[in-house]
């Protein structure tokens, strides 16, 4: 049930056709991983906060830096040298009290990564490494939790709809050795690609509209333009195939 405050404060999404009163109470009793509070982390955290995702589950280990400061919007420069989820569950908080913002302070692993989704309606990928990735895409697939993929670097980005057993994965979408690397990236990039991410999220939540599920919608800010690229599942992925049929 909304309260008072929270028909007020959602006022302008209630009125949506597709969400109305129905809809932001689905979204109240939702709970959300979000892998990563750096340059993607903090559009969706901060996006599915104002939205009234109900919990938020911020995962991540490192601190913030300076050199982090031009794109991670979460965190100021009186948050350097401290723990990026501490800073992340501030800015949030002030963003929306309502929120259940959990702060993990915790490197993902093979081991861990199940324990720390379990109970979410979604895992959503604001990682910066394909490793990582590969952990998150692996454990979805294991407890057919949606996971919402986003990469950047650059002016450029992308981004793709997993459901497991329904559509094609990272495992079917990267192929071969990707090399792990420090790469460029301008603030206004992964701005757009977490809102993206954000909206796929909260349109799954609702059930509504179409998916980037098989499909890969890639973003060019030099050139301003999307385009969009078919991902067929392969049958002999070794994240997802065992799941083909």
């Amino acid at each position: 049930m909304l309260t008072p405050d929270e028909l007020n404060r959602y006022d302008r999404q209630i009125m949506i056709e597709e969400i109305g009163l129905e809809g932001q109470e689905k979204l109240k009793k939702a709970r959300v991983a979000v892998a990563g509070a750096g340059g993607l982390g903090s559009p969706i955290a901060l996006y599915l906060t104002a939205a009234g995702i109900g919990t938020i589950r911020l995962i991540d280990h490192d601190r913030v830096s300076l050199s982090n400061l031009n794109r991670q919007i979460l965190h100021h420069e009186e948050d350097v040298g401290g723990k990026k989820v501490n800073s992340a569950r501030t800015k949030l908080k002030n963003l929306n009290r309502r929120v259940e913002i959990e702060a993990i302070d915790q490197t993902i692993t093979e081991t861990n990564i199940c324990q720390l989704v379990e109970g979410c309606d979604a895992i959503v990928d604001a990682m910066d490494n394909l490793p990582t990735r590969y952990v998150l895409n692996r454990c979805a697939i294991e407890k057919k939790i949606p996971f919402f993929h986003g990469a950047v670097r650059g002016f450029e980005g992308r981004a793709m709809t997993i459901l497991p057993g329904k559509s094609a994965c990272l495992g079917c979408l990267y192929r071969g050795p990707i090399a792990e690397e420090k790469f460029p990236v301008i603030g206004v990039t992964p701005a757009v690609i977490g809102s993206i991410q954000a909206t796929e999220v909260i349109k799954y939540l609702l059930g509504i509209g179409q998916l980037l599920t098989n499909r890969l919608l890639m973003y060019d800010g030099l050139e301003a333009l999307f385009t969009e690229f078919t991902v067929n599942r392969n049958p002999d992925c070794e994240h997802c195939g065992s799941l083909a049929g």
